[in-house]
């Protein structure tokens, strides 16, 4: 492993769901081996009431959380990012600043939950499925540095 976290950074257009959820549920299973982070084209300025939801009802702690601009992560005094993965189909058609280091890139495409319409129950089906998600894949991602396989 290097000498640093690896930090990982997540888009999407609003940054007010899946990317949130993503960067909390990194920084929790990822412990000092992961750092995460998260930013949209167009951020809304803030998090959506059932991200924070389905975060607190899953334990993972989301007091700093706060939807950005990924303007904030493309000046120089920004950290260097390993990983790169855009979560929203969107995010992943825009031309995307250029992350110095040239970290490895990738597309995890999710339905957005703050794009469901109906009831309070199925808003609350959506993003319990994106969290779920979100957190299968990156527990497979982080297991090959959390636990590597032995020689």
């Amino acid at each position: 492993m290097s000498g640093h976290p690896y930090n990982v950074l997540f888009l999407c257009t609003g940054n007010s769901a899946r990317s949130i959820m993503a960067e909390a549920l990194l920084n929790y299973l990822g412990k000092d081996r992961f750092r995460g982070y998260s930013a949209g084209s167009h951020a809304k300025g803030e998090v959506h009431p059932l991200t924070i939801d389905v975060l607190s009802r899953n334990h993972i702690p989301t007091r700093e959380l706060r939807s950005k601009s990924w303007d904030e992560f493309a000046t120089p005094d920004a950290p260097a990012f390993d990983f790169v993965f855009t979560v929203c189909d969107r995010a992943a058609q825009e031309v995307c600043p250029l992350w110095p280091g040239q970290p490895v890139t990738a597309h995890w495409g999710l339905e957005d939950p703050a794009a469901v319409t109906g009831t309070p129950e199925q808003q609350q089906q959506a993003f319990n499925r994106a969290f779920k998600e979100l957190d299968a894949r990156l527990r497979i991602f982080i297991q090959p540095f959390i636990c590597p396989a032995p020689d």
